[in-house]
Parts: C-alpha cells; sequence; structure tokens
C-alpha cells in the first residue's frame, strides 16, 4: 500500500441515520417473511432458500477483474485488470493504461460472492497527479448473496468521459481502487496507473 494515498479518501461514504443491521445467515434471512410468495420466489432467484449455508472458508467476495469499457475503443482491444494476477497488479502501477483522452468509456467490475450475504458492497476509486487528490468516484455495487448458479456478477457502472486537453495528457495518474462493503471489510484494495492520450 503506498503512503501517497490516505485511508480516509478510501472509506465509504456514512448516509446520516443509517445503521447496518445484524448479520444474518442465508437461512434466517430465507426464513424471514417466509410467507410472501413473491418475496420467497425473489429471494429464491438469489439463492437464499431455506437450509441454505453460509459455511464457507476464504473470502466472502471474489473480485476477479475491473475493465474500462469504451465503444471507442479499436476492435479487438480490452483494457481488463486481472486481479487475480498478483504480477499483474504489480504492473498496473507502474505501467499505466493509455486512456483516450475527451471519450466516453465506463467501469465494469466482475465479481463473485462465495458465501454469506453481504450489503452496501462499494467500488471506490481516488485518482492523484502529482500527489494531489483529482477525482473520487464512489459507486454502489449492491447486495448479494451468492449466485444460485455460482457464476460471477458483473456490475457496469454510470459513463463517464475522460479529460481532455494538454494539461491532461501531460504526466501520469495513480489510482487506488478498492471494494469495500457497509461493515468496513475490505474484499479488494490495488493500485494502479494511466495517462492521457491523443489515441488508444
Amino acid at each position: 500500500m503506498s503512503g501517497q494515498h490516505d485511508e480516509d479518501d478510501l472509506l465509504p461514504t456514512n448516509t446520516p441515520g443509517y445503521k447496518p443491521g445484524a448479520a444474518k445467515s442465508l437461512d434466517e434471512y430465507a426464513k424471514l417473511d417466509a410467507e410472501d410468495e413473491s418475496l420467497a420466489r425473489w429471494k429464491a432467484s438469489l439463492g437464499i432458500l431455506p437450509g441454505a449455508s453460509t459455511s464457507g472458508s476464504g473470502p466472502k467476495v471474489t473480485v476477479f477483474s475491473l475493465e474500462l469499457a469504451s465503444a471507442t475503443l479499436p476492435a479487438g482491444k480490452h483494457l481488463v485488470m486481472n486481479l487475480q494476477d498478483a504480477n499483474e497488479i504489480a504492473g498496473l502501477k507502474k505501467h499505466p493504461i493509455t486512456l483516450k483522452e475527451g471519450i466516453e468509456f465506463n467501469v465494469r467490475i466482475k465479481f463473485k460472492v462465495n458465501h454469506s450475504i453481504i450489503s452496501g458492497v462499494r467500488y471506490i476509486q481516488v485518482v492523484k497527479r502529482a500527489g494531489v487528490t483529482v477525482d473520487k468516484m464512489e459507486q454502489m455495487l449492491g447486495s448479494y448473496g451468492p449466485h444460485p448458479k455460482g457464476e460471477p456478477y458483473v456490475k457496469n457502472f454510470d459513463p463517464e468521459e475522460s479529460p481532455s486537453g494538454m494539461l491532461a495528457r501531460s504526466g501520469t495518474y495513480s489510482v487506488r481502487s478498492r471494494v469495500i462493503d457497509d461493515d468496513g471489510e475490505v474484499f479488494a484494495d490495488w493500485e494502479w496507473s494511466f495517462k492521457i492520450g491523443k489515441e488508444w
């Protein structure tokens, strides 16, 4: 972890008066309001069924990748960070990604809930240039249970526009990203960098 980024910048925003509820097992959630048929169907679609087990070892959540997606990318080019590859993560900070100036793009994150119910999961990204914070993004991923088919979830965030102009193109931007829940449990935390260019 770099001392360049303040830990406070990477904490989720608190909503005044909101207190996360006590953690419950999948079975406890399944039994809540069991007489409500539509709610029971909705919970079943999330894999929350009576008798469901929250037993599991390892992390509650595995974050597989972060992608910068844009319709302006050249055919066949993808900007995907494989967060399961330690060597790639180490290289992300040293070898900046080039992002074309003035284009619309969105962040896409792929993750899997391994066990338990996770609530209030957020993606937080702090962008600095020359040690000064120039942008902070906090996006809600939501609350999830394990996927009924064991598949990962993919969350697309709202489109953003990359900076443009000569000033934006000079220098490298350092980024620290984190996936965290309401309870403050950190599921992923990594650093990477990017440059703004006239072309991809």
